[in-house]
Formats: structure tokens, C-alpha cells, sequence
């Protein structure tokens, strides 16, 4: 009776699981869930001036559009918790969602191909993209690539920023970026092995309050 309700438990929890696939970028631009009014939370995503200083105000222009001062702040790089999960931000796009259902909700990736294949990450879904797939994870990362936009060579004044699409090649192209941002950026050649857009199993999770306390953002 025991090992067939272990298979039961089993099985329910492979069907909680949906099969996705994640990509990398860093744009700098203001994420899609700064702004007030895209769904049901507390407060939108936090926005940072240039210096990377917190700004309250979700009406801020985006950095990527002219004269917008809003850029995306440095603290929703990825990181490496205590349990050896990983922790960080998303672009997110899921089937049958928008921003109202997604929008400072959080997902647990658990990576099935490449180097990275068993290990885990909890990510907040902080933005969208319209070039996004379904089930698709855009994941936050320093020097990923600036993807359709680029509001980086404004707020580090024109460093290296790699390809546009995946962004640095190795590890000691990090050096190119600030210090503020370094860390997440090491973060892809250290702890995600230098994985190139590994698959994943995910399913929703409540929020890490460490999440909730580097956006400011939470489901209300």
C-alpha cells in the first residue's frame, strides 16, 4: 500500500510539472510590470534611476524610449541561495496567460538539458515579450544580450555588451559592466555553467520573500 501511494504522489507531482524552455537577456530597460495597472498587486515592479536608485513612481518613462529615465535595477540579477537553488527574474509568457495572470506571480524551473540538468531555480515573472514562445522563460541575467532593446549602452555609456542575442561569451567579459552587476553576470558562467537556453519542467510556487523583497512586488 505504501509504495503505491508514493507512486500515486509521484505521478500527481510530474503532472503539476508543464514542459517550457528559458532564454537569457539583460536590456536595462523598465520592466513591463513596473507600470501600474498591468495586474491585481500590491505595487508594481520597482524601477532604478541610471544610478541605479530605487524610484517610486511607476509612471517614470521607460529608458529605452527617448528622455525615459526608468531602467531596470541591478538587485533582479540572479543569485544562488543557501540550498544551492537559484533565485532571480523573468520575461514571461505562458499559455492561455497574460501579464493580469503573470505579472509578479513566481515559477520553479527545474532545468532538464545541458550542464544544468537537475538543478533548480525560483524566478518572478517581473516582465513580457512579444518574441516570446509559449511556456517560455526569459530569464534576467547581466550581459545576456540586449535583445530587442537596449537601454544598457546609455546607463553603462557604451561598454561591451556582447551579441545582441545571448550576449557575453565568457566569463571575463563581465568585467565590461559595473560593479553592481558583475555578480549575476558571473552567476551565468559559475553556478549556470555557461548554459545555452536549457529546457525546463516548471510549475507556480508562492513567492520566496526574498523575491518580493528585491521588486517590491507581490500578488495582492
Amino acid at each position: 500500500m505504501a509504495v503505491i501511494l508514493i507512486l500515486a504522489l509521484s505521478l500527481l507531482t510530474f503532472t503539476l510539472a508543464d514542459h517550457g524552455k528559458t532564454t537569457r537577456y539583460w536590456d536595462c530597460c523598465k520592466p513591463s510590470c513596473s507600470w501600474a495597472g498591468k495586474a491585481p498587486v500590491v505595487g508594481p515592479v520597482h524601477t532604478c534611476d541610471r544610478n541605479d536608485q530605487w524610484d517610486w513612481n511607476a509612471n517614470v518613462k521607460n529608458a529605452c524610449d527617448d528622455g525615459g529615465n526608468a531602467y531596470a535595477c541591478a538587485n533582479t540579477s540572479p543569485w544562488v541561495g543557501a540550498d544551492d537553488i537559484s533565485y532571480g527574474f523573468a520575461a514571461v509568457k505562458l499559455a492561455g496567460k497574460g501579464e493580469w495572470q503573470t505579472c509578479c506571480s513566481c515559477y520553479e524551473l527545474k532545468f532538464t538539458t545541458g550542464p544544468v540538468a537537475g538543478k533548480k531555480m525560483i524566478v518572478q515573472s517581473i516582465n513580457t515579450g512579444s518574441d516570446l514562445d509559449t511556456n517560455h522563460f526569459d530569464i534576467a541575467i547581466p550581459g545576456g544580450g540586449v535583445g530587442q532593446f537596449n537601454a544598457c549602452s546609455k546607463q553603462f555609456g557604451g561598454v561591451y555588451l556582447g551579441n545582441q542575442y545571448g550576449g557575453y561569451t565568457n566569463r571575463n567579459d563581465c568585467y565590461n559592466l559595473p560593479d553592481k552587476w558583475r555578480g549575476g553576470c558571473f552567476w551565468r558562467f559559475d553556478w549556470f555553467q555557461g548554459a545555452d537556453n536549457p529546457e525546463v519542467e516548471w510549475k507556480e510556487v508562492s513567492c520566496p520573500q526574498s523575491l518580493l523583497d528585491r521588486s517590491g512586488c507581490a500578488r495582492g
